[in-house]
Protein backbone atom coordinates (compact mmCIF):
# COMPACT_ATOMS: atom_id res chain seq x y z
CA UNK A 1 0.00 0.00 0.00
CA UNK A 2 1.40 3.34 -1.16
CA UNK A 3 1.42 6.20 1.27
CA UNK A 4 -1.09 7.96 -0.62
CA UNK A 5 -3.81 5.02 0.06
CA UNK A 6 -2.55 5.49 3.70
CA UNK A 7 -3.25 8.71 4.10
CA UNK A 8 -6.39 8.56 2.35
CA UNK A 9 -7.33 5.78 4.74
CA UNK A 10 -6.23 7.37 7.98
CA UNK A 11 -9.43 8.69 9.84
CA UNK A 12 -9.84 12.31 9.89
CA UNK A 13 -10.16 13.72 13.30
CA UNK A 14 -11.58 16.83 14.51
CA UNK A 15 -9.88 20.34 14.27
CA UNK A 16 -7.38 21.15 16.37
CA UNK A 17 -9.08 24.28 18.01
CA UNK A 18 -8.06 27.48 16.35
CA UNK A 19 -6.21 29.72 19.15
CA UNK A 20 -7.53 32.50 21.68
CA UNK A 21 -7.31 36.29 19.09
CA UNK A 22 -5.07 38.59 19.21
CA UNK A 23 -5.85 40.70 22.67
CA UNK A 24 -5.80 43.97 20.12
CA UNK A 25 -8.74 42.40 18.17
CA UNK A 26 -10.82 41.60 21.60
CA UNK A 27 -10.10 45.08 22.86
CA UNK A 28 -11.27 46.55 19.84
CA UNK A 29 -14.88 45.28 19.93
CA UNK A 30 -15.56 46.14 23.70
CA UNK A 31 -14.05 49.83 23.22
CA UNK A 32 -16.49 50.64 20.67
CA UNK A 33 -19.42 48.71 22.40
CA UNK A 34 -18.78 51.17 25.12
CA UNK A 35 -18.70 54.39 23.11
CA UNK A 36 -21.14 53.79 20.84
CA UNK A 37 -24.37 54.48 22.96
CA UNK A 38 -22.47 57.88 23.77
CA UNK A 39 -22.35 58.58 20.15
CA UNK A 40 -25.85 58.24 19.89
CA UNK A 41 -26.44 60.53 23.09
CA UNK A 42 -24.26 63.55 21.90
CA UNK A 43 -27.30 64.89 19.60
CA UNK A 44 -29.81 64.83 22.64
CA UNK A 45 -27.45 66.13 25.21
CA UNK A 46 -26.30 68.79 23.33
CA UNK A 47 -30.13 69.95 22.72
CA UNK A 48 -30.74 69.63 26.70
CA UNK A 49 -27.29 71.57 27.77
CA UNK A 50 -27.89 74.15 25.41
CA UNK A 51 -31.93 74.43 25.46
CA UNK A 52 -32.19 73.58 29.12
CA UNK A 53 -29.28 73.78 31.78
CA UNK A 54 -27.73 76.58 30.30
CA UNK A 55 -30.81 79.28 31.01
CA UNK A 56 -31.32 77.65 33.92
CA UNK A 57 -27.76 78.82 34.73
CA UNK A 58 -28.36 81.88 33.27
CA UNK A 59 -31.72 82.64 35.35
CA UNK A 60 -29.57 81.54 38.29
CA UNK A 61 -26.67 84.12 37.38
CA UNK A 62 -29.38 86.73 36.63
CA UNK A 63 -31.45 86.28 39.68
CA UNK A 64 -27.94 88.09 41.92
CA UNK A 65 -28.21 91.36 39.51
CA UNK A 66 -30.35 94.51 39.05
CA UNK A 67 -30.29 93.51 35.40
CA UNK A 68 -33.17 95.28 34.05
CA UNK A 69 -33.60 92.57 30.59
CA UNK A 70 -32.61 95.25 28.03
CA UNK A 71 -29.10 96.90 29.52
CA UNK A 72 -25.56 95.17 28.29
CA UNK A 73 -24.41 95.92 31.45
CA UNK A 74 -24.88 93.73 34.79
CA UNK A 75 -24.51 95.01 38.19
CA UNK A 76 -23.98 92.06 41.09
CA UNK A 77 -26.47 92.89 44.12
CA UNK A 78 -26.00 89.56 45.73
CA UNK A 79 -28.99 87.90 47.61
CA UNK A 80 -30.98 92.06 47.18
CA UNK A 81 -33.25 89.96 45.32
CA UNK A 82 -34.20 87.13 47.08
CA UNK A 83 -34.39 89.23 50.39
CA UNK A 84 -36.64 91.50 48.35
CA UNK A 85 -38.56 88.97 47.24
CA UNK A 86 -39.03 87.56 50.96
CA UNK A 87 -39.61 90.51 52.86
CA UNK A 88 -42.35 91.83 50.20
CA UNK A 89 -45.90 90.13 51.57
CA UNK A 90 -47.50 91.09 48.39
CA UNK A 91 -45.28 89.21 45.93
CA UNK A 92 -45.70 86.26 48.05
CA UNK A 93 -49.73 86.41 48.35
CA UNK A 94 -50.27 85.18 44.97
CA UNK A 95 -49.42 81.88 46.37
CA UNK A 96 -53.00 81.82 47.54
CA UNK A 97 -54.30 81.56 44.37
CA UNK A 98 -52.62 78.54 43.68
CA UNK A 99 -54.68 76.99 46.42
CA UNK A 100 -57.75 77.38 44.19
CA UNK A 101 -55.65 75.28 41.35
CA UNK A 102 -54.77 72.79 43.95
CA UNK A 103 -58.68 72.37 45.45
CA UNK A 104 -59.24 71.86 41.31
CA UNK A 105 -56.55 69.51 40.18
CA UNK A 106 -57.88 67.35 43.19
CA UNK A 107 -61.84 66.81 41.93
CA UNK A 108 -59.29 66.54 38.25
CA UNK A 109 -57.97 63.48 39.47
CA UNK A 110 -61.27 62.44 40.89
CA UNK A 111 -62.81 62.71 37.90
CA UNK A 112 -60.30 61.28 35.87
CA UNK A 113 -60.19 58.34 37.59
CA UNK A 114 -63.76 57.39 38.10
CA UNK A 115 -63.97 57.89 34.17
CA UNK A 116 -61.16 55.88 33.17
CA UNK A 117 -62.38 52.89 35.69
CA UNK A 118 -66.00 53.01 34.09
CA UNK A 119 -64.95 53.44 31.13
CA UNK A 120 -61.81 50.37 31.03
CA UNK A 121 -65.11 47.80 31.91
CA UNK A 122 -67.67 46.94 28.24
CA UNK A 123 -69.57 50.32 28.50
CA UNK A 124 -71.79 51.21 25.57
CA UNK A 125 -70.56 54.24 23.39
CA UNK A 126 -67.13 53.71 25.06
CA UNK A 127 -64.69 55.01 22.39
CA UNK A 128 -67.25 58.54 21.86
CA UNK A 129 -66.77 59.10 25.33
CA UNK A 130 -63.11 58.69 25.59
CA UNK A 131 -62.64 61.12 22.27
CA UNK A 132 -65.24 63.50 24.27
CA UNK A 133 -63.31 63.52 27.48
CA UNK A 134 -59.75 63.78 25.78
CA UNK A 135 -60.79 66.71 23.06
CA UNK A 136 -60.40 69.44 25.33
CA UNK A 137 -56.51 68.56 25.81
CA UNK A 138 -55.56 69.01 22.05
CA UNK A 139 -57.34 72.75 21.60
CA UNK A 140 -55.48 75.10 22.07
CA UNK A 141 -55.27 77.46 25.04
CA UNK A 142 -55.52 80.62 23.89
CA UNK A 143 -59.03 79.18 22.33
CA UNK A 144 -59.99 77.65 25.50
CA UNK A 145 -58.77 81.44 26.94
CA UNK A 146 -61.32 83.34 25.07
CA UNK A 147 -64.04 80.91 24.47
CA UNK A 148 -64.82 80.57 28.02
CA UNK A 149 -64.28 84.57 28.67
CA UNK A 150 -67.67 85.27 26.19
CA UNK A 151 -69.10 81.69 29.06
CA UNK A 152 -68.61 83.49 32.04
CA UNK A 153 -69.37 87.75 30.90
CA UNK A 154 -72.46 88.94 31.86
CA UNK A 155 -75.41 87.88 30.25
CA UNK A 156 -73.40 85.22 28.73
CA UNK A 157 -73.46 81.80 27.54
CA UNK A 158 -73.56 80.21 31.37
CA UNK A 159 -76.35 82.78 32.44
CA UNK A 160 -78.18 81.52 29.44
CA UNK A 161 -78.11 77.84 30.41
CA UNK A 162 -78.49 79.03 34.44
CA UNK A 163 -82.02 80.74 33.13
CA UNK A 164 -83.71 77.98 31.95
CA UNK A 165 -83.36 75.97 35.34
CA UNK A 166 -84.81 79.45 36.89
CA UNK A 167 -81.78 81.36 37.50
CA UNK A 168 -82.59 84.96 36.68
CA UNK A 169 -80.10 88.14 36.51
CA UNK A 170 -76.81 88.14 35.24
CA UNK A 171 -73.59 87.72 37.55
CA UNK A 172 -69.74 89.15 36.73
CA UNK A 173 -68.31 85.90 36.93
CA UNK A 174 -65.35 87.14 36.81
CA UNK A 175 -65.72 90.21 38.49
CA UNK A 176 -64.75 89.25 42.46
CA UNK A 177 -61.41 87.16 42.98
CA UNK A 178 -63.36 84.34 44.53
CA UNK A 179 -65.92 83.35 41.78
CA UNK A 180 -63.06 84.42 38.67
CA UNK A 181 -60.35 82.37 40.73
CA UNK A 182 -63.22 79.33 40.87
CA UNK A 183 -64.25 79.90 37.19
CA UNK A 184 -60.78 80.16 36.20
CA UNK A 185 -59.70 76.82 38.26
CA UNK A 186 -63.08 75.12 36.97
CA UNK A 187 -61.92 76.09 33.52
CA UNK A 188 -58.47 74.15 34.08
CA UNK A 189 -59.89 71.23 35.02
CA UNK A 190 -62.24 71.11 31.95
CA UNK A 191 -59.09 71.38 29.60
CA UNK A 192 -56.68 69.16 31.65
CA UNK A 193 -59.38 65.97 32.94
CA UNK A 194 -58.38 64.69 29.26
CA UNK A 195 -54.45 64.24 30.06
CA UNK A 196 -55.09 62.50 33.43
CA UNK A 197 -57.71 60.58 31.80
CA UNK A 198 -55.41 59.29 29.08
CA UNK A 199 -52.92 58.39 31.94
CA UNK A 200 -55.20 55.79 34.29
CA UNK A 201 -56.68 54.79 30.91
CA UNK A 202 -53.67 53.10 29.68
CA UNK A 203 -52.27 52.17 32.95
CA UNK A 204 -55.87 50.56 34.14
CA UNK A 205 -55.47 48.44 30.60
CA UNK A 206 -52.25 47.17 31.27
CA UNK A 207 -53.28 44.98 34.03
CA UNK A 208 -53.75 41.50 32.80
CA UNK A 209 -57.28 40.48 32.32
CA UNK A 210 -57.20 37.06 33.98
CA UNK A 211 -57.04 39.26 37.20
CA UNK A 212 -60.72 40.69 36.47
CA UNK A 213 -61.98 37.07 35.25
CA UNK A 214 -60.62 35.22 38.96
CA UNK A 215 -62.22 38.28 40.74
CA UNK A 216 -65.33 37.75 39.24
CA UNK A 217 -64.84 33.66 39.74
CA UNK A 218 -64.97 34.66 42.94
CA UNK A 219 -67.73 37.15 43.21
CA UNK A 220 -65.40 40.51 43.88
CA UNK A 221 -68.21 43.32 42.21
CA UNK A 222 -66.89 46.73 40.78
CA UNK A 223 -65.66 48.42 43.77
CA UNK A 224 -63.79 45.37 45.32
CA UNK A 225 -61.52 45.12 41.76
CA UNK A 226 -60.97 48.66 41.86
CA UNK A 227 -59.61 48.47 45.12
CA UNK A 228 -57.69 45.53 45.30
CA UNK A 229 -56.63 45.06 41.59
CA UNK A 230 -56.52 48.40 39.64
CA UNK A 231 -55.74 50.99 42.50
CA UNK A 232 -52.46 48.73 43.26
CA UNK A 233 -51.77 48.73 39.61
CA UNK A 234 -52.19 51.92 38.52
CA UNK A 235 -49.98 53.43 41.78
CA UNK A 236 -46.90 54.66 40.03
CA UNK A 237 -49.22 56.85 37.34
CA UNK A 238 -51.30 58.29 40.07
CA UNK A 239 -48.06 59.22 41.90
CA UNK A 240 -47.32 60.92 38.79
CA UNK A 241 -50.71 62.52 38.28
CA UNK A 242 -50.10 64.03 41.82
CA UNK A 243 -46.51 65.68 40.98
CA UNK A 244 -47.96 67.18 37.89
CA UNK A 245 -50.92 68.58 39.15
CA UNK A 246 -49.03 70.26 41.89
CA UNK A 247 -46.47 71.45 39.98
CA UNK A 248 -49.20 72.91 37.42
CA UNK A 249 -51.12 74.06 39.98
CA UNK A 250 -48.00 76.23 41.28
CA UNK A 251 -46.84 77.41 37.87
CA UNK A 252 -50.47 78.19 36.44
CA UNK A 253 -50.14 80.66 33.69
CA UNK A 254 -51.82 80.33 30.27
CA UNK A 255 -55.86 80.55 31.21
CA UNK A 256 -55.92 83.23 33.75
CA UNK A 257 -53.29 85.53 31.96
CA UNK A 258 -55.82 85.36 28.64
CA UNK A 259 -58.82 85.72 30.68
CA UNK A 260 -58.10 88.52 32.81
CA UNK A 261 -54.50 89.26 32.84
CA UNK A 262 -53.88 88.76 36.33
CA UNK A 263 -56.59 91.13 37.24
CA UNK A 264 -59.47 90.86 40.14
CA UNK A 265 -57.11 88.79 42.36
CA UNK A 266 -56.33 85.72 40.09
CA UNK A 267 -52.77 86.72 39.59
CA UNK A 268 -50.48 83.88 39.78
CA UNK A 269 -46.84 83.99 40.47
CA UNK A 270 -45.89 83.21 37.05
CA UNK A 271 -47.95 86.05 35.90
CA UNK A 272 -46.70 88.23 38.87
CA UNK A 273 -42.70 87.13 37.27
CA UNK A 274 -43.71 88.09 33.76
CA UNK A 275 -44.59 91.22 34.62
CA UNK A 276 -41.44 91.91 36.76
CA UNK A 277 -39.61 90.98 33.67
CA UNK A 278 -41.68 92.96 30.74
CA UNK A 279 -43.38 95.30 32.61
CA UNK A 280 -41.32 96.78 35.06
CA UNK A 281 -37.98 95.80 33.60
CA UNK A 282 -37.06 93.64 36.92
CA UNK A 283 -35.42 90.51 34.94
CA UNK A 284 -32.62 90.05 38.02
CA UNK A 285 -35.78 90.14 40.55
CA UNK A 286 -37.99 87.95 37.96
CA UNK A 287 -35.41 85.37 37.60
CA UNK A 288 -35.24 85.14 41.84
CA UNK A 289 -39.05 84.44 41.68
CA UNK A 290 -38.43 82.36 39.13
CA UNK A 291 -35.48 80.07 40.80
CA UNK A 292 -37.84 80.59 44.15
CA UNK A 293 -40.97 78.76 42.47
CA UNK A 294 -38.42 76.21 40.51
CA UNK A 295 -37.32 75.16 44.25
CA UNK A 296 -40.61 75.20 45.49
CA UNK A 297 -41.71 72.45 42.94
CA UNK A 298 -38.48 70.27 43.41
CA UNK A 299 -38.90 70.16 47.13
CA UNK A 300 -42.70 69.05 46.70
CA UNK A 301 -41.16 67.06 44.37
CA UNK A 302 -39.10 65.28 46.73
CA UNK A 303 -41.85 65.23 49.74
CA UNK A 304 -44.18 63.53 47.57
CA UNK A 305 -41.56 61.15 46.31
CA UNK A 306 -40.62 60.61 49.94
CA UNK A 307 -44.10 60.17 51.46
CA UNK A 308 -45.14 57.74 48.66
CA UNK A 309 -42.31 56.36 46.90
CA UNK A 310 -42.53 54.28 43.89
CA UNK A 311 -42.99 50.46 44.79
CA UNK A 312 -42.57 48.31 42.54
CA UNK A 313 -46.23 46.34 41.76
CA UNK A 314 -46.61 42.78 40.86
CA UNK A 315 -50.14 41.80 40.40
CA UNK A 316 -49.36 38.84 38.64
Amino acid sequence: MTDTTRKAARPVGPAAPAGPPPPSAARRPRRWRGVTPWLFLIAPLALLIAFTYAPIANMVAYSFTDWDGVSPELHYTGAENYTELFTRPELFEVFFVSGYYLAASVVQIGAALYFATILSFNVRFRGFFKGVLFFPYLINGVAIGFVFLYFFQDGGTLDAILSLFGYDGDRAWLGTPTSANVSLAGVSVWRYLGLNFVLFLGAIQSIPGELYEAAELDGANRWQQFRHIIAPGIRPVLSLSVILSVSGSLSVFEIPYIMTGGATGTETFVIQTVKLAFQFNKTGLASAAAVVLLLIILAVTWVQRRLVPDDKVDLV
